[in-house]
């Protein structure tokens, strides 16, 4: 049983009263679909259409046909929704867990609606599991589901994965329920996080907040209680395999000739982002203004495609975001642009399609992935997976999940170093073509190993593990004593 905030189809009504569904997307779904399809199992979720009545049933029925797997949906209010998602998850959870504190609303409402919701995601596992089930609960909208269907006497495994970072000890303190949320997730059986500082920071915060709790197999079992829970990292990967034969098809070809072609066969940077302040995108215009100031030899000959995806553009922050990425925009052409036909930002508002956007990758010669902080960010793994030329240059925020994989290919940056990313832009311009091939050619090789069907495996392994050394650390995911460092860690015992 997958357990997740949004099932992998969705329901709207359309305009005459219908309901209408559409596959979800993501890695996500791309990853678990195909095992709930082989093994049987069922997929918990809010269908995306507040309440629920037998159109909507029916509409899910539709929509998964003869698929093998069953959807079951978890009815919210309008007000529910409100509360618990774009309220405690996304104004507390959310800016809390990227280190973004300040943006936090810590409201108590929040709160309430956030443990209401999630009583109401176990009242639908509890109707449709069975003794034997492995219950796999995916992120932050639902930290305390493990609470909740322990309180209500449910004893089958359950495994929980977290998809965005876990926040170090003195931001974790911010929050007012700290105790509670922690010793809600410790009644996971298997904790999984996306990298080493995200485990270690949990572990540090278990320590010191919940002293009765113990701690063996390097740090991997916590003992609290009369329970054992396992504790691992688990970075995700993508569909490597699908991404590459389509970035090889004619018509992404064809597509990505003709966006170089667009730009006079300039060299192409690009930055592909959903509207989020955790993204870094006005930091990285700003380097990029910097780059185009410090290294005048830029301009005219390089173009940035900066693509924004809209998200949440009705929370008053992420308007404000917007409104600050258009001006940005509109400064720097308007000081670089020239009469010849340069401009030096092609702006893009709207979401592309799988095929667009890989076009778009295998055109680029140059990816700018720059958050501030992310759990993983898929994008650089998507760029890698696309670029079938082995020409492409990865830009790389050190603070990206990603880094602790692709640290030996792309270019490390610290995205608040203004002049350090854009020192970053200029050497990619000129790195020569063999050290181009060299970088892209490792971090292909670890795209493809650790993809997403590994990440499922492995999760799976480990929760029936009778042997904790047998889910070790991933192949070559030890990060270097240098990305240590740039993390603000320890170095591995």
């Amino acid at each position: 049983m997958v357990v997740s905030n949004r099932l992998p189809f969705v329901i709207s009504r359309a305009a005459d009263g219908t309901l209408v569904s559409r596959p979800g997307s993501g890695g996500l779904v791309t990853a678990l679909l195909p095992v709930l399809r082989d093994r049987g199992g069922v997929w918990v979720g809010w269908p995306g259409i507040a309440d629920r009545d037998g159109d909507v049933d029916a509409a899910l029925a539709t929509a998964t046909g003869k698929a093998g797997y069953q959807l079951a949906p978890v009815a919210l209010s309008a007000q529910e929704q409100a509360g618990f998602y774009y309220g405690f998850s996304n104004e507390v959870l959310w800016p809390l867990f990227h280190d973004l504190h300040s943006l936090c609303i810590f409201d108590p409402e929040f709160w309430r609606v956030y443990c209401e919701v999630n009583r109401k995601y176990a009242q639908v596992v509890l109707e449709n599991t069975h003794g034997d089930d492995f219950v796999w609960v995916h992120d932050y909208q639902l930290l305390m589901l493990g609470s909740e269907l322990r309180h209500a006497g449910l004893d089958t495994p359950l495994g929980f994965f977290l998809h965005i970072p876990f926040p170090p000890l003195d931001i974790y303190l911010k929050l007012p329920w700290r105790f509670t949320l922690l010793r809600a997730l410790l009644e996971f059986d298997l904790i999984g996080f996306q990298t080493l500082r995200d485990q270690r920071n949990f572990t540090d915060c278990v320590r010191t907040l919940l002293p009765e709790a113990g701690f063996t197999h390097r740090g991997q079992m916590v003992q609290i209680g009369d329970r054992q829970v396992r504790v691992g990292c688990f970075p995700i990967g993508i569909d490597a395999a699908a991404f590459e034969r389509q970035a090889h098809s004619e018509q992404v070809a064809a597509d990505a000739a003709a966006l170089h072609a667009q730009v006079n066969h300039r060299e192409l940077l690009l930055g592909v982002d959903r509207l989020d302040y955790t993204k870094g995108i006005p930091l990285r215009l700003e380097a990029f203004r910097t780059a185009l100031r410090k290294y005048p030899d830029l301009q005219e000959r390089v173009t940035l495609i900066q693509v924004v995806v809209p998200s949440r553009d009705d929370i008053p922050q992420y308007r404000d975001l917007k409104i600050r990425i258009e001006q940005l925009v509109g400064e720097i052409n308007g000081e670089f642009t020239r009469p010849g036909g340069w401009v030096p930002i092609h702006y893009v508002y709207r979401a592309l399609d799988r095929l667009k956007l890989i076009a778009y990758y295998r055109a680029a010669q140059i990816a700018l992935v720059t958050p501030l902080k992310d759990g993983m960010n898929l994008v650089a793994k998507e760029f890698c997976a696309s670029s079938v030329k082995r020409t492409g240059v990865l830009i790389l925020s050190e603070f990206a999940g990603a880094a602790a994989q692709l640290q030996h290919g792309a270019l490390l940056v610290n995205p608040y170093d203004l002049d350090g990313t854009a020192d970053a832009i200029h050497r990619a311009c000129l790195l020569p073509a063999a050290e181009r091939r060299r970088r892209m050619g490792l971090m292909r090789r670890n795209v493809r190993r650790q993809d997403v069907f590994r990440w499922v495996n492995r999760f799976l392994e480990a929760a029936f593990a009778h042997d904790l050394d047998a889910f070790p650390l991933p192949d070559d995911y030890v990060p270097s004593a240098e990305a240590e460092h740039a993390y603000w860690s320890t170095e591995l015992d």
